[in-house]
């Protein structure tokens, strides 16, 4: 018979890699392999052998000890482990993953050893590979959006002249249509993806700066180079060395190195922040139109999803409960990253290490809530029938704002408030329907025919611009 200590103190537990137990949102999707560990070290790795080609490129690292170190950069070569425990001694991943990586080569094409991480430093190394781990997830979470988009597309159309209530401060204001309801948020889905993708093909730089931001080393060695400078400026030198970066990765070029100038971390985490805020307005509308008593729309269902552990008959909104998790963890995320922006000196101590981890929840966060979104909107399912039956609810008082700026026009607009806030005073005690009290009013008498009252009253006739607005929307 075995026994098993409770106390997690006297266990002797390995220490495993976050498996993302507390994180369901992102677990199992593609942008958490895109962005965990092994991603991360294969993005500086991929880093340290662009660079090496980009001199190449420019003679000053022979073409063979590039292919070396290329050949060499693989992630299956190295010990996240061993690389993780290295940082503590170094304050970053990449002081022990060029040791190592120098080992290797050294061992495969001694010749070449020589020329890993040639004028470089950590930073630079670090936040290019942090751009290329971002570029790889944002073509995944844009995908997942544009896939979201588009099942909204078709659910606004479908239900362009669906008539609900719509909801101000969580009571029953006027008619809309479920239709326009989609619409809105494809838009905001919409704008998401844009603005994620202007920031993929605009805002994800190489990082090329040297141990100060002056690239005195790249200019040193392609000096010594015996034909690498080839009697060209300094200014030339660097323009060649880092056009040749940026093509060899796919990232954009900056103006000047950014080791200090935190922009291109700081947009990033705006952007996610956004997203993920999008998201989260789909969710929360989502699991509200979900509840019980309310009952307009429900998720998909299947493969055991939004089972409840004690209650047989739940199906609970899961895959919105998870965004929703997202969109409240990304924006508090994000402002580390902008509260990371006045670095100081050449390079910072402490702010520009307080990134990463922040920057990959965000990706991974984001990630996981685009992915849900795209399997929610995909399967969402919505119920006319029901919707119709809330609307009758509050016996007519739904179109209430319809009747007063009728009257208004008939009895003037203070008598007509008047009016109508007596009609309401009788009606709601009594849980009569408006439009019956109406008809008792003398008041009424000559100003409102039946027909006309019935007309008024009919929520399906004041949904405004609605439909339009959902064609426009569709048109853009």
């Amino acid at each position: 018979m075995s026994t098993t200590r409770s106390n997690p103190e006297e266990q002797d537990l390995a220490v495993q890699p976050d498996a993302g137990l507390l994180s369901p949102v992102r677990v199992g999707t593609g942008v958490e392999a895109a962005v965990g560990d092994t991603a991360w070290l294969q993005a500086m790795l991929d880093a340290e052998a662009a660079l090496a080609r980009a001199q190449a490129r420019c003679g000053t690292v022979p073409s063979a000890a590039a292919e070396a170190i290329t050949a060499a950069a693989r992630a299956e070569y190295f010990d996240v482990r061993e690389l993780a425990l290295a940082a503590r001694r170094t304050a970053n991943p990449v002081v022990g993953l060029v040791a190592a990586l120098t080992r290797l080569v050294d061992r495969q094409a001694p010749q070449a050893a020589e020329y890993v991480h040639r004028g470089s430093t950590s930073q630079d190394v670090f936040d290019t590979g942090a751009m290329l781990v971002a570029a790889r997830a944002l073509r995944l979470i844009v995908a997942d959006l544009r896939a979201t988009a588009a099942s909204l597309a078709g659910l606004a159309a479908a239900h362009r002249d669906t008539v609900m209530a719509g909801r101000t401060l969580a009571l029953h204001a006027v008619p809309t249509t479920f239709g326009l309801k989609a619409a809105g948020w494809r838009h905001l889905v919409l704008e998401a993806a844009a603005r994620l993708q202007r920031v993929a093909d605009e805002g994800l730089f190489v990082s090329l700066g040297g141990a100060a931001g002056t690239l005195a080393g790249y200019l040193q060695y392609a000096a010594q180079a015996r034909d690498g400078a080839g009697g060209r400026s300094a200014e030339e030198v660097v323009d060649r060395l880092a056009e040749a970066f940026a093509a060899e990765t796919g990232l954009a070029r900056p103006v000047l190195p950014w080791h200090a100038l935190r922009t291109p971390v700081t947009d990033l985490g705006a952007a996610l922040a956004h997203t993920a805020g999008a998201l989260g307005k789909m969710a929360a509308d989502v699991q509200v139109l979900a509840r019980t008593e309310i009952g307009e729309v429900a998720e998909p269902a299947g493969d055991g999803r939004g089972v409840s552990s004690a209650m047989p008959h739940k199906q609970n909104p899961v895959l919105a409960t998870l965004i929703r998790s997202a969109a409240v963890q990304v924006p508090a995320l994000s402002s580390v990253l902008a509260q990371c922006l006045p670095a100081e000196d050449e390079r910072s101590a402490g702010l520009w290490h307080a990134e990463w981890q922040p920057l990959r929840e965000c990706l991974r966060l984001t990630g996981g809530a685009a992915r849900a979104a795209a399997e929610l909107t995909a399967g969402l399912s919505v119920d006319r029938e029901r919707m119709r039956d809330n609307l009758d609810l509050t016996q007519g008082q739904v179109v209430s704002e319809r009747l007063s700026a009728y009257l208004a026009s008939r009895l003037g607009r203070a008598a007509a408030k008047e009016l109508l806030a007596g009609a309401l005073e009788r009606a709601r005690p009594a849980g009569r329907p408006l439009g019956e009290v109406l008809a008792e009013l003398p008041a009424l008498e000559g100003v409102l025919s039946g027909r006309e009252l019935a007309q008024l009253l009919d929520p399906q006739q004041y949904t405004g611009a609605a439909g339009a607005l959902v064609d426009r929307a569709l048109r853009g």
